[in-house]
C-alpha cells in the first residue's frame, strides 16, 4: 500500500509533531537522573532502508546518555539488575502484544576472580576493565566480559508467553556485548571489533531470521542542548532565519549512548490485517534494593535487588517528558503505560512550551491563541489517517510506523520526514512522525508546529480541517513561525549505512 498524503496530512503530521522540542530524552525527570544506566535517550522504529533489507524493520532503544568516551575506568555497562523492553502494539489498543526483553550479564574474568598480576611474588587483581589490545568476541584481555539474553514475550510482558531469542547458527542463548570505545591504543580497529557482535537471531514464531546488535555508539541526535535549556539563549534573528540552520554546533556530538538495536521482519510485528505497528520502549528495576555495608569480591556486588519489577523509563514519540509533561508529573509519565494517557491531556490540550517560549525569548503575546488544542489531541495521540493510524484507534502516545510505505534511501531522505516531503513535493513518505529515522530532525519541525505554523496553513477558511479557532489571527508570529529551528542540523550527523545504523562511538583517544 502506498499512503497518499495531501496538505491535510501535512498538517496532521506537524501536529503530531508539536509535543515534542529541543532535545533528546536526556535526564528528563528527576528520579531517572538518579539511575542513568535505565534513562531511555531516544526511541527509533523505521523501514529498513538498506540495500536488500527490504520488508524488514528496525527498532532502536538508546540509553545511558551523555557518555563520555574517557570515561573510564569502569566506562558504561549494562545493569544486570534491570529489564530492558521494546514494545510493539499491533492491534491499536494501547497495549502491547510483541516485547523484546533483554537482560545482560557482568562477569569477571576466570570465573569471576578477575584478572591478576604477579606483583612480587603475589598475585594481585588490577584495576582496569582490560589488560592489553582487544580485538575480539569474548577477548582474553577483557577483564570484564558483558552478555545479554533476548526474550520475546506475546501478550502482556509480565504473563504473556515467553520465549528465548537464539542465534540462528549455534542456537545459543546468550549474546556478548563489545567493550565500550575505550580508545585506539586498547581498540586499534572498533567498527570491526564491534561487527563481530551483529548477530543473525531466530525469533521464535517468527520464520524470517531477524538481527539483534548491542553496544556504545554516537549519540545520533543533533540539538543545541544547552542553549534551549538556558532559556533559549540565542538571538531571535538567528532561530529565525533558515540560511543559519547548522550555524551552531551540535553540542551533544561527542556523546555515547548505548544502543539496543533489533531488525526484524514485518510480517512478524504486524497483524495480518494492520500494516501500522505502534512502538515505545521502558526500563524497569527491582521494587527492592538491599545496599550489603560488607560487599564481597566481584563486580556491582554492592547491591541485592528483588521483588516486583518496576518501570522507571518510558519512551515513544521523541521529547514528550522531556518538555511537554509537567515536572511535578515526569516520574508518574515514566511509570505508566500508553494505556493509561488520558491523565496527562491538560499537558496536550495546553501546553505549556509555547508561553515559556515567550518568556524565554521575551516576546510576550507571541504564543497561539486556540485553546483547547483538541486537533492536537487527536492527532498527536492516535496517529495521522491514512498515513500510520492503526485500524483500531485508541487515543495512546507511542511512535507509530505503517511498515507498508516503502523506505527511502539515505541520500534520498528529506531531514524534515513527511512535512518536508509535502513542502518539496517529493516522494519521501517513510519519515517522521511515520516512525522516526536517525536523519529525521524532530526539532525544527516541533518548533513550527508548536509556535503555530499549522493555523497559518489552516487559513480563515478552515482548509485543513483544524477548527474555526486555528487560523492565522491566533498566531502572532504569523508567517515566521515557518522559519524557526535551533541552528544545528540534524541531516549532518555521521551515520551508517546499514545495521545497526548509528555512528561507531567516539573514542576515549585518538
Amino acid at each position: 500500500m502506498k499512503a497518499r498524503l495531501t496538505r491535510s496530512a501535512l498538517a496532521t503530521a506537524l501536529l503530531c509533531l508539536a509535543a515534542g522540542a529541543q532535545a533528546s530524552s536526556h535526564r528528563e525527570a528527576p528520579f531517572i537522573t538518579t539511575v542513568p544506566k535505565v534513562d531511555a535517550t531516544d526511541f527509533y522504529m523505521f523501514n529498513s532502508y538498506e540495500t536488500g533489507r527490504a520488508g524488514y524493520v528496525t527498532l532502536i532503544a538508546n540509553y545511558q546518555p551523555l557518555q563520555d568516551g574517557y570515561g573510564g575506568p569502569n566506562y558504561f555497562s549494562m545493569d544486570p539488575n534491570a529489564l530492558y523492553e521494546i514494545h510493539v502494539d499491533n492491534v491499536g489498543d494501547a497495549k502491547e502484544h510483541i516485547t523484546f526483553q533483554f537482560r545482560f550479564k557482568n562477569m569477571l574474568s576466570n570465573s569471576g576472580a578477575g584478572t591478576s598480576l604477579n606483583v612480587g611474588g603475589k598475585m594481585v587483581g588490577i584495576p582496569l576493565i582490560q589488560s592489553g589490545a582487544v580485538a575480539n568476541v569474548k577477548d582474553a584481555n577483557l577483564q570484564l566480559n558483558e552478555s545479554y539474553t533476548l526474550t520475546v514475550v506475546r501478550g502482556d510482558r509480565r504473563s504473556g508467553t515467553a520465549q528465548a531469542v537464539t542465534h540462528a547458527t549455534s542456537g545459543a542463548t546468550s549474546f556478548d556485548k563489545p567493550v565500550d570505545n575505550i580508545g585506539k591504543k586498547t581498540i586499534a580497529d572498533y567498527a570491526a571489533y564491534a561487527a563481530k557482535h551483529v548477530y543473525p537471531v531466530t525469533i521464535p514464531g517468527c520464520s524470517t531470521p531477524a538481527k539483534v546488535f548491542v553496544g556504545q555508539r554516537q549519540d545520533p541526535f543533533a540539538v543545541n542542548l544547552g542553549t534551549i535549556f538556558d532559556l533559549v539563549n540565542a538571538p531571535v534573528s538567528v532561530i529565525t532565519d533558515p540560511s543559519l540552520i547548522n550555524a551552531a554546533p551540535n553540542t551533544i556530538g561527542d556523546k555515547n549512548v548505548t544502543t539496543l538495536a533489533l531488525e526484524v521482519h514485518k510480517d512478524c510485528l504486524k497483524s495480518a490485517t494492520d500494516d501500522v505497528i505502534g512502538g515505545w520502549t521502558t526500563a524497569s528495576l527491582r521494587q527492592g534494593r538491599l545496599l550489603d555495608p560488607k560487599p564481597g569480591s566481584g563486580h556491582q556486588a554492592s547491591e541485592k535487588a528483588g521483588g516486583a519489577w518496576v518501570q522507571v523509563s518510558r519512551l515513544g514519540m521523541p521529547l514528550v517528558n522531556e518538555v511537554v509533561i509537567g515536572l511535578k508529573d515526569k516520574d508518574k509519565f515514566n511509570s505508566s503505560k500508553p494505556s493509561g494517557d488520558g491523565q496527562f491531556a491538560d499537558y496536550v490540550t495546553n501546553p505549556t512550551l509555547p508561553a515559556l517560549l515567550e518568556i524565554a525569548l521575551a516576546l510576550p503575546n507571541t504564543a497561539p491563541t486556540n485553546f483547547p488544542r483538541n486537533d492536537l489531541v487527536t492527532t498527536f495521540l492516535t496517529g495521522i489517517k491514512g498515513v500510520n493510524q492503526q485500524k483500531t484507534v485508541t487515543a495512546s502516545e507511542m511512535l507509530r510506523l505503517n511498515t507498508a510505505i516503502a523506505p527511502v534511501a539515505f541520500a534520498q531522505q528529506n531531514r524534515l520526514g513527511i512535512v518536508g516531503n509535502i513542502l518539496a513535493a517529493g516522494n519521501d513518505n517513510a519519515g517522521y512522525p511515520n516512525g522516526r529515522r536517525p536523519k529525521d530532525d524532530v526539532v525544527d519541525i516541533s518548533l513550527v508546529a508548536v509556535m503555530g505554523g499549522l493555523c497559518v496553513a489552516n487559513g480563515d477558511t478552515d482548509k485543513l480541517g483544524f477548527g474555526a479557532a486555528c487560523k492565522p489571527s491566533a498566531v502572532p508570529l504569523g508567517a515566521n513561525s515557518f522559519k524557526l529551528h535551533d541552528a544545528v542540523d540534524q541531516a549532518v550527523v555521521p551515520l551508517l549505512s546499514g545495521f545497526p545504523y548509528l555512528n561507531t562511538p567516539i573514542p576515549g583517544t585518538k
